[in-house]
Formats: C-alpha cells, structure tokens, sequence
C-alpha cells in the first residue's frame, strides 16, 4: 500500500503539531518555580479555601509532630537543595522540605524572600525528618 502525496502530507503535519505543542508545555514547565538561591529546578494551583489542618510552626513541627501529620507552613524557601528538596525557614526553624515541579502555583515565580504558604504533611523516620509538600501558596 503506497501513501497519496496527500496522505504523508497529513501525517507530517499532524506529527509537527505534536511535537510543537509537547515544546510548548515543556517550556511553560521550566518558566515557573523557584527561582532562589540552588544548588541543583522547578507549577498548579489547588483548592485555597477554609481548612481543619491548623497552621503551625517549624519549631512546634519538630519537637511534636507525628509521622504522616498534616500542617501547614508560613515562610520562606531559603535555598534548592538539588532536585526537589529544598530549605524552609518560618523564623523558628528551618526544616528539609520536598517540592514537586508541579507543586509550584504556575505562573508565579518563588525566590528566597517570597513568603509562601507550604500544606503537606510530616515524614518522620528514625535518621531523617522531612516535610513533603502538596501545594505551594503565594501569600
């Protein structure tokens, strides 16, 4: 079976299209995030209504905080740490935190002196404690 001119005409220009559109929204991934201090790179908004999960500080979070407890953070990303770890600092402590790309608001653009709001919740093991974050909140 041999293609029509028109057919391969068709093909070419439906698989241009997918690879421009799939460039478009790697770009638009990499032109929002974290743009602070690094050492190693950073995107949705969720819901940003009333919550039942009290706000807390850094301080409180390490000295009381359980395994898997929900919390939410006010304050600062300090610095990328490599990947999706970065340092948070609420002025009462500073603690390890993971951000996934796409954890960030898009659009907005978070450096070391954006007061953020961090909703996640606690990863306490025996040799590392970590807070794994679900959303990040321009405040």
């Amino acid at each position: 079976m041999t293609k029509t001119p028109r057919q391969s005409t068709f093909v070419r220009t439906c698989l241009v299209s997918a690879a421009l559109t799939a460039a478009l929204f790697a770009g638009g991934a990499h032109a929002q995030g974290y743009t602070g201090p690094s050492t190693g790179k950073p995107a949705a908004q969720g819901y940003s209504g009333p919550s039942t999960v009290a706000v807390t500080t850094v301080k409180e979070l390490l000295a009381n905080g359980r395994d898997d407890q929900n919390a939410i953070l006010r304050g600062r990303i300090v610095s990328h740490d490599g990947d999706d770890h970065y340092t948070f600092d609420d002025g009462t402590g500073q603690i390890r935190v993971e951000i996934d790309n796409d954890d960030f608001p898009a659009g907005q653009k978070i450096d070391d002196k954006t007061q953020v709001e961090l909703r996640g919740e606690l990863d306490r093991d025996r040799n590392s404690i970590e807070f794994d974050v679900d959303s990040v909140r321009v405040m």
